[in-house]
């Protein structure tokens, strides 16, 4: 007789079911330098440790190695030091210094330096766009404050 499970018994461990995190809303600027963004992230919710492992995933195929964060400590009050992803720990620097509200840096070993525009989670859909979409273009070349009120 096969044994059979209500809705409410969640699969075992061991069965191999895992919950990963959707592809991370990403905007970035075709090819490299192109002025102070490297584009726009929206993360879905405020809990950096649940958003940043497919963040890091989609900027960074190479695993194995540590990568370093710095966000905005005003915009991630409650963010962890340490974030684990699968084959890494992502060290993660709170910081309060000017010019790096409302961006997230991230030190990827293998591919450099990426700094981005955090969109807030829960901006509407079209302020969401029109904001990665202004700091993906190379030709706009605006800093965070002059996208955030453009």
């Amino acid at each position: 007789m096969e044994s059979s499970r209500t809705p409410a018994e969640a699969p075992l461990a061991d069965e191999g079911h895992t919950y990963r995190m959707p592809l991370p809303r990403l905007a970035l600027t075709p090819g490299s330098g192109h002025g102070p963004l490297d584009g726009a992230w929206w993360p879905r919710c405020d809990a950096l440790e649940l958003e940043l492992p497919s963040l890091v995933a989609a900027l960074e195929t190479g695993w194995g190695t540590t990568v370093r964060v710095t966000v905005d400590a005003a915009q991630w009050p409650d963010v962890p030091h340490k974030v684990m992803a699968p084959g890494r720990v992502i060290t993660v620097n709170p910081t309060g210094s000017a010019g790096e509200e409302h961006v997230i840096i991230l030190d990827c070993h293998a591919v450099g330096r990426w700094v981005l525009l955090v969109v807030p989670p829960r901006s509407p859909v079209g302020t969401a766009a029109r904001l990665m979409n202004a700091a993906a273009d190379p030709a706009l070349r605006l800093g965070v404050s002059a996208l955030l009120t453009h």
